[in-house]
């Protein structure tokens, strides 16, 4: 016979099915009011520091006296503001990235490496990096006149190492999550009820056996050799793996929180690793691939396909084409829109990844207003149990205890007193 599964597995269970496109008449009201219940927290947290809380408001009313009274100040003030709003977009979509709620935006492939790209490319068309602000950096035009220093790989890299440092900074901010659910759940001892963290004990269950080989597949293995080494290493083992492309690293960040690894041990590992050797290493490799005459030779390539080989190539060729010529228009010219059927794929895709990681958000907080409703319920059963034994020994008391003091004649003639036990 097989036992019967707990409470919590059968929760656990029922909040698997808590998804948009099986049961979205309670996802939707479910997301809301787990959003309003965030919001109200949020509010008295912030209530509870009101020194904290004063000097912000200080300081925020400050700024928008600043920001909006007139002055010589005022052009800094743009300046200012515009290299803010720049640098946080690149720092929010690398969190996107790597956070994801249950599913990761893939923000460098969708933004960052298309910028990369962008500006190699133009480099190499316009002679010169020195394009003109604005529109740089929203959108590329070649200067009216060429540089006199021929364009090199580390002027490029030079040109777009701040965003591709703050997106790589942001994917390091990302894998925070992971990192303290594991820990609290560590600390506290309670059961888990993330899916990969359940799937990390498993794991290391499974690995502690003696045919553990035999019954790991492959891809178990490999997620069983990570962890060990990130526990064996520590902080070099960390740096390495956040260093190269790792579709396991999420298993770092838990690993990490479960064996109680120092907080800026990890994240200044990840951060290093993200932000400096890995970012670099992508960032190279995007500048090579579109660097001059590869972007045509990769193209030539394409054609030699069989078949489908000629059909490939004249959209690539068209867009890059199209590419070339909108750096060469100057401000305020009217040029033709026209959408290929390639850029048309690209926008088609790039769209349904959106749609995917925004329907991903509203289950996990559809989820966790699921698993708010369930620890409440919990916590009344649990009150209303201890309030019955409670009762239940106060009347169980009160038959068998008699009372304190009773008075009774004893067979000498004398007045005793029964005395409690």
């Amino acid at each position: 016979m097989k036992p019967s599964p707990s409470q919590n597995t059968l929760n656990r269970m029922e909040r698997e099915t808590i998804v948009f496109w099986r049961r979205p008449h309670i996802v939707i009201p479910y997301a809301l009011m787990e959003i309003a219940h965030l919001a109200v927290e949020l509010f008295f947290k912030i209530l509870a520091h009101k020194t904290v809380l004063l000097l912000t408001a200080i300081s925020i009313g400050l700024a928008v006296y600043g920001y909006h009274a007139p002055g010589a100040h005022q052009e800094h003030v743009q300046t200012i503001e515009k290299h803010i709003l720049w640098w946080s977009w690149w720092v929010l979509l690398g969190v996107l990235s790597s956070i994801g709620l249950g599913s990761g935006l893939h923000t460098f492939l969708i933004y960052l490496g298309p910028h990369i790209a962008a500006v190699t490319m133009a480099a190499y068309e316009c002679q010169s990096l020195d394009f003109p602000q604005p529109p740089y950096p929203e959108s590329i035009q070649c200067p009216s006149t060429k540089s006199s220093i021929a364009v090199t790989f580390w002027q490029i890299v030079a040109k777009v190492r701040v965003e591709s440092l703050l997106w790589g900074a942001g994917t390091a901010l990302g894998e925070l999550p992971p990192y303290f659910m594991a820990r609290a759940a560590r600390i506290s001892g309670q059961e888990p009820d993330d899916e990969e963290y359940r799937e990390f004990l498993e794991l290391m269950n499974a690995d502690k056996e003696s045919d553990a080989d035999q019954k790991l597949s492959i891809v178990e293995r490999a997620k069983s050799w990570v962890e060990h080494n990130i526990h064996r290493l520590g902080f070099p083992g960390i740096l390495l793996f956040a260093s190269i492309p790792n579709p396991l690293f999420d298993l770092a960040g838990i690993t990490c929180g479960h064996f109680l690894v120092p907080f800026w041990s990890f994240f200044g590992a990840t951060l290093i690793g993200k932000a400096l050797v890995k970012m670099h290493v992508q960032m190279g490799f995007v500048i090579l691939a579109f660097s001059d005459h590869h972007a045509e030779n990769f193209v030539k390539i394409l054609e030699k396909i069989p078949a489908v080989g000629p059909y490939i190539r004249q959209p690539i060729s068209d867009l890059l084409e199209k590419q070339r010529k909108a750096l060469h228009k100057t401000p305020g010219e009217h040029s033709e829109q026209s959408t290929s059927y390639l850029a048309w794929g690209l926008s088609l895709m790039v769209t349904f990844m959106i749609l995917f990681f925004f329907l991903s958000i509203v289950n996990s907080l559809a989820k966790d207003y699921h698993k708010r409703l369930w620890e409440r319920k919990r916590r009344q059963n649990k009150d209303l149990i201890d309030e019955e034994n409670q009762s239940f020994e106060e009347e169980e008391e009160e038959a068998v205890t008699p009372p304190s003091s009773c008075p009774l004649l004893l067979s000498d003639g004398f007045e005793g007193v029964v005395v409690k036990k």
